[in-house]
Order: C-alpha cells, then sequence, then structure tokens
C-alpha cells in the first residue's frame, strides 16, 4: 500500500491543475498549488526511496554478504527508486498536466471571447475555467502512460544499461 498512490493523499499531486484552472479568476492561488503539488511528489519520492532502502537492507540480512558490492546495491537501488518516482512525480503530476490545463483554459477563453454566440458574462468568465477542471480526468491516464513510455526508453533504459555494466 502507498499512501501517495492509493489514497486520496494522491489528488494532492493535481493541486497544480485546479490552480491552472482557476488562474484568470483567482491568479494568487497557482503558486500554492504548484507548492502543494510538489511537496507531494517529493514526499512520494522520499517515502519510495525509503521503503526501497528498508525493503533492501532486511533483504540483505538474511544473507551472509555483508560485502561493500551489497551495500552498493542497496544504495543504487535506493537511489534508482528515489530519482525515478522523483522525475515520473513532477513530468506525470505537475510539469505537463499544469502545461496542458494551462493550454485547454486558454484555448477556451479564446474560444469563448471569438464566440460568434453572445454568452452572458458570467458564463464567458467561467466557462474556461470549468472546461479546465473538467478536462482533468481526461488527460491524466495519457499523460501517465506517454510519462512511462518516455521514461521507460530513456531513463530507465539508461539506468539498467548503467547497473549491468557494473
Amino acid at each position: 500500500h502507498n499512501i501517495f498512490r492509493d489514497s486520496a493523499l494522491r489528488y494532492a499531486g493535481y493541486a497544480n491543475e485546479i490552480g491552472e484552472s482557476f488562474r484568470y479568476q483567482i491568479p494568487r492561488l497557482v503558486v500554492p498549488t504548484y507548492v502543494i503539488a510538489f511537496t507531494y511528489v517529493c514526499a512520494d519520492a522520499v517515502s519510495t526511496g525509503h521503503e526501497t532502502w528498508q525493503n533492501s537492507t532486511n533483504n540483505k540480512q538474511g544473507t551472509s554478504d555483508t560485502s561493500s558490492s551489497s551495500s552498493s546495491t542497496v544504495w543504487h537501488d535506493t537511489i534508482y527508486a528515489t530519482a525515478d518516482t522523483l522525475l515520473w512525480q513532477t513530468l506525470a503530476s505537475v510539469v505537463v498536466p499544469g502545461a496542458t490545463i494551462n493550454l485547454v483554459v486558454k484555448a477556451s477563453r479564446y474560444a469563448v471571447h471569438r464566440s460568434p454566440l453572445l454568452l452572458p458574462v458570467v458564463l464567458a468568465k467561467w466557462l474556461p475555467t470549468v472546461i479546465g477542471i473538467g478536462s482533468i480526468p481526461l488527460i491524466v491516464p495519457p499523460i501517465d502512460h506517454t510519462i512511462d513510455y518516455m521514461l521507460d526508453n530513456s531513463s530507465r533504459h539508461w539506468w539498467q544499461g548503467y547497473v549491468s555494466k557494473r
């Protein structure tokens, strides 16, 4: 059970998307939502690293191998797990979704203001925000899969090559 991925705490990673949706109505909300999202990302990375460290050291305790290479493996596993989580969460929870929602809201504002329909002022003001918030569940799965694919074919691939050369 990972509290950062298997509980309601996961939604803290989406805080910045809410901030981006409200950027034009409540601009002061944007920075705090990014702070919340990055705090979530860092906490998940540290938690994953700590769990990997504990699992690796517990697995090593049952063996007679106390060599420096065994200790080195624990460190490499921990660093990899922490860095991979930090990179994945930063891209998939903050950077790409934040930029995507920003573009969705900006495009919606443009479309509303260029629309030949005369929308009520309140609707014209809030419709882009509603569209931004409504698009969050639609963009998350494709972004997650894309980031997995990117990392599987870049940093994860590089790390496995680096470890196998050792």
